[in-house]
């Protein structure tokens, strides 16, 4: 028995780890091949430095002791080296095709070879008119820098998205911004250009050993700061996806990679859908920090935002956007560029606010392990209950109303309000919104539904209701946000409302239940709920929110309506009504992977 429990947590581990492969492998497509530094100047064209340093320069003993068939399969664990990567271009080569001329300065570099594509963003050295100095000057202070351009290249695989090349190409121009700045400032890039070369010479003049040759780039990494931030560089985005540097200790270069840091489920989120899903935030919804207040204020720059900071100590997971910039006193369109940045950033996600009529269910890509690392974490966050038994309560869905008990004291809702807070910071959670869709019944005459015909588009006035793209929703970057009402809908909700049977209201009628057939029509009109002028005008009121596009904390918001208006109008209704409940697209990008 103790030999099958321990070969079966043997199983476990290796499985873990083929996964953990698995993920690493499919993170290849986003991570760099390697980062190089080239110059050129009066003394031509040169590699200063480049990260992964190049493995193919051994001795040819070595070389052939090591060869084996391309086809062998690697049982040793060992990686083996990238045929589809630089290392085959020497750095004499990558010199002369990295180093561009004067006039591809300031413009996006990008070169494919065979499967490589480099990108960068050369960089031309304009120093100063007052340390320019005549040539009959001897001293050896005031001479004349002799690099004319730079470049720091990222090796990509040619295959790579055109999103990631964007992303590399923007990193590459902002270190190349700071390192001219540095240059102008104090020639830092001359000295540490100086420093390669002569770490670069001094190896090549060393006597050859037994040994394999070093790389001149890796004597250069102890002894040059420059180089070590390229190589932190390309850690960061092989790993994390965020980088910081801080150019000579000076100047800090900030930048993630969105395919790193948006992944949920081993896949990584497209920067497309995610700038979709931004432009698609509204007031009613809120922003949840994935970290702790204090470990993310300490990793804000020195010179951030005070209304980030303000934001930050501001942010509960119950408080709507809106509400949000009512407390912090700011406007609603700076809560939405500040929301935007920390979710790109990763920092935080866009939820709607707690309250107990959240629907939640256990995420179809959770990690239920008893002993996961996530159950430790929970365990030590909140003494005495267990992850697993609290993900049990969430195998059906289930609203965190039926959670309450009178009985008990209120610090056990405010614990429960933490614990779905740091499930939904795991994505172990899911919210379910209630969607509203307009079926009537077909008529006896007709067998059924015909299959080529969609469902009615709803129409008033020739304008089309059946779509999202009918309300004219505010985007986050404009200042009507709070336009949130259908155009084609404004006067005539506006006049319903005022009440009455006047003519005016049954023309207004009349117009809305023009956008249904007649067979609809003359269905809604017979249900019982429709003798009430009351209910059949806010049923016309509200007919283009039951196309499926919105869900019910939606019109409650839009319409300014209670939840309990709305449901009973849905049971007066019920006979044309169908109610679902599902994800907010806009929300479960961040909970879900796509497939």
């Amino acid at each position: 028995m103790y030999n099958s429990s321990s070969d079966l947590l043997g199983d476990r581990k290796s499985m873990y780890k083929l996964s953990q492969n698995s993920i690493y492998k499919s993170g290849e497509k986003t991570s760099p091949i390697s980062v190089i530094l080239v110059s050129s100047g009066s003394r031509g064209n040169k590699l200063l430095f480049r990260y992964p340093f190049q493995r193919v320069a051994e001795c040819p003993s070595s070389l052939t002791s090591k060869q084996r068939s391309p086809y062998a399969l690697n049982t040793s664990g060992e990686v083996l080296e990238d045929q589809d990567g630089d290392s085959r271009f020497s750095d004499i080569i990558l010199a002369t095709i990295l180093a561009t001329k004067s006039d591809m300065c300031g413009k996006k570099f990008e070169l494919k070879i065979d499967n490589v594509r480099f990108v960068g963003h050369p960089t031309l050295l304009q120093h100063p008119h007052s340390i320019q100095v005549s040539k009959t000057d001897p001293s050896p202070k005031r001479e004349m820098p002799t690099m004319i351009l730079f470049s720091v290249v990222f090796a990509l695989r040619a295959n790579a998205d055109p999103s990631v090349i964007s992303c590399m190409h923007n990193l590459s121009r902002r270190i190349a911004i700071a390192l001219q700045h540095e240059e102008r400032r104090c020639q830092y890039l001359t000295r540490e250009a100086k420093l390669m070369l002569a770490m670069q010479d001094e190896v090549t003049t060393m006597p050859e050993t037994d040994d394999s040759p070093q790389s001149p780039f890796r004597q250069i990494l102890p002894k040059c700061k420059l180089a070590r931030d390229l190589k932190e560089a390309y850690d960061n985005l092989c790993t994390t996806g965020v980088v910081r540097l801080h150019i000579n200790n000076w100047l800090e270069v900030s930048f993630c990679l969105p395919h790193k840091i948006h992944r949920v489920g081993g896949n990584h989120i497209p920067p497309e859908a995610l700038e979709r899903s931004l432009k698609a935030i509204r007031p009613y919804h809120a922003l949840l920090l994935l970290d702790n207040e204090k470990d993310l204020m300490a990793q804000l720059p020195l010179d951030c935002s005070p209304a980030l900071v303000r934001l930050i100590k501001t942010c509960s997971a119950v408080k709507n956007l809106q509400q949000l910039a009512q407390d912090a006193d700011l406007a609603l369109l700076q809560i939405f560029q500040i929301a935007a940045h920390l979710v790109y950033w990763g920092k935080a996600i866009i939820v709607y606010p707690l309250c107990e009529n959240n629907v939640y269910m256990l995420s179809p890509h959770a990690n239920i392990c008893l002993y996961s690392p996530l159950a430790e974490q929970f365990s030590q966050q909140f003494p005495g209950h267990d992850l697993p038994s609290v993900l049990a309560k969430f195998s059906l869905p289930v609203s965190l109303a039926e959670f309450r008990n009178p009985l008990e004291a209120p610090v056990q809702e405010a614990q429960l309000i933490q614990m779905v807070v740091w499930m939904l910071q795991r994505r172990l959670l899911i919210q379910l919104h209630t969607y509203v869709c307009l079926l009537v019944p077909p008529s006896e005459e007709e067998p059924g539904l015909r299959d080529e015909e969609p469902l009615p588009v709803a129409r008033a006035g020739g304008r089309s209701l059946s779509t999202p793209s009918a309300l004219s929703f505010g985007s986050p970057t404009s200042s009507d946000d709070m336009t949130l009402t259908s155009p084609s809908m404004d006067n005539s909700s506006a006049e319903l409302l005022s009440g009455g049977d006047s003519p005016l209201n049954k023309r207004v009628l009349e117009t809305l239940l023009a956008s249904l057939t007649e067979h609809e029509r003359q269905v809604i009109l017979n249900i019982p709920a429709a003798q009430c002028p009351e209910d059949l005008r806010m049923f016309a009121r509200l007919l283009h929110y039951f196309r499926g596009h919105h869900h019910l904390e939606e019109i409650m918001y839009n319409e300014n309506m209670r939840r309990s208006q709305l449901k009973t109008l849905f049971d007066k209704f019920r006979i044309v009504l169908v109610v679902t409940n599902h994800e907010d697209p806009i929300i479960s990008l961040f909970q879900s992977p796509l497939e």
